[in-house]
């Protein structure tokens, strides 16, 4: 098949930014040896910000693609009509202001917008992949979900927490019964928080019934963290269940030194199919470890251990996980059909921005009406072949 020429609208591009691990692995290879890459072709970039360490427009002279001032000039290549075969909007790193909720306002609504209106003025759309959550904002999220529908654009959106390695690699059965279920994680409470619920998501969208939305969010911080263990309002069992897999840590019991941490909370997340669900984000005690520190655990109806395993990251070169997203995204745009709904970017952008809301206002309990998302899980496959070798660039 011939390469699909796509656009890439990126924020900024430098070393082990989201751009060099997924636009890189099209440009370069998969592991940046000029060796085997999707089926895609990078033919235009928009490049929102140029630090010091740019590396975007070295690797132009280097592939022969052209870095346009505007989006339409990167999808058009400068001329009247549509001139890709698909988008891939990258609104990840770079210097952007943060609201009053400590949310970064990454430009991913601007830079959708400069898609869907390309789009609409040439009447015609294509595939777009968008890194990551949707946006900071519920607003803007559905905005960008609601005007994609009525493009028709297949759309997919996320990061490469689904697609990873699992260790063990735990794939629960479609329409299992789940008790409830414990995520662990690490890293800034936004940034990281959405690594967390994608995890969790993953996981829980294949129980019984599909996935039918989110009644209620909590944000809890400090002593009231362990409070609501305590109380029953999130599964002690599971928490060791995950903490058991999470590689490193430090010594000693993780309830003081996350009750004392700024950075640390835990998610509490009722859904409205009854399912309850915490994402503990234990800083302070967790430590990124070997592949990162994102772990699952869920208990199954009728089964006597939790189901758990480590979402595995490979941290140094090649940043082999991105391979996987990427394998995704080239799908897409050679099928046309999105490999797993954008509706869990959907829902987890949604959970993810009521819990900021409830952490800026007295971690009060956040009603989310708003999120009767529903939607059927995919089969698409997660990492299994050998984490390859890492490198040095």
């Amino acid at each position: 098949m011939d390469k699909k020429k796509v656009a890439a609208i990126v924020t900024e591009y430098r070393l082990h930014s989201h751009s060099d691990v997924i636009v890189g692995k099209i440009l370069e290879g998969f592991n940046y040896d000029g060796g085997a890459g999707p089926n895609m072709q990078i033919v235009s970039m928009y490049v929102d910000q140029f630090p010091k360490i740019d590396m975007s427009r070295d690797l132009a002279k280097k592939h022969g693609f052209k870095i346009f001032p505007t989006i339409e000039g990167a999808l058009t290549l400068g001329g009247a009509e549509l001139a890709v075969d698909g988008v891939l909007s990258i609104g990840e790193h770079g210097q952007y202001p943060s609201n009053n909720k400590g949310q970064v306002l990454y430009p991913r609504r601007r830079f959708f917008e400069g898609i869907a209106a390309t789009f609409a003025k040439c009447k015609k759309s294509v595939p777009v992949f968008n890194d990551k959550h949707l946006a900071a904002t519920w607003t803007d999220a559905k905005w960008m979900y609601d005007n994609a529908r009525e493009l028709f654009v297949p759309f997919i959106a996320g990061s490469s927490l689904p697609v990873t390695w699992r260790k063990p690699p735990l794939k629960l059965p479609l329409g299992c019964e789940i008790v409830e279920a414990v995520q662990v994680g690490y890293g800034p409470l936004e940034a990281y928080g959405f690594h967390a619920l994608e995890s969790l998501q993953c996981m829980v969208e294949r129980r019984k019934g599909g996935e039918t939305g989110v009644r209620g969010v909590q944000c809890l911080q400090g002593e009231e963290m362990w409070k609501g263990l305590d109380q029953g309002r999130w599964s002690k069992p599971l928490l060791e269940a995950a903490l058991k897999l999470v590689p490193a840590h430090a010594p000693g019991d993780y309830r003081q030194p996350t009750a004392k941490s700024n950075d640390a909370a835990v998610y509490l997340i009722e859904y409205r199919d009854g399912l309850k669900a915490a994402v503990a984000m234990l800083n302070g005690w967790v430590h990124e470890g070997d592949g990162g520190a994102f772990v699952f655990a869920g208990q199954l109806k009728g089964q006597q251990q939790p189901a758990a395993c480590h979402f595995y990251l490979q941290q140094p070169d090649p940043y082999a996980h991105f391979a996987y997203l990427v394998r995704a995204i080239d799908s897409m745009m050679q099928t046309g059909h999105a490999p797993y709904p954008v509706e869990r970017t959907l829902l987890t952008t949604g959970i993810l921005d009521a819990i900021m809301t409830s952490k800026a206002d007295k971690n009060r309990r956040v009603d989310t009406p708003h999120l009767e998302i529903k939607y059927k899980p995919t089969d698409w496959p997660f990492a299994t072949d050998p984490v390859p070798k890492a490198i040095k660039r």
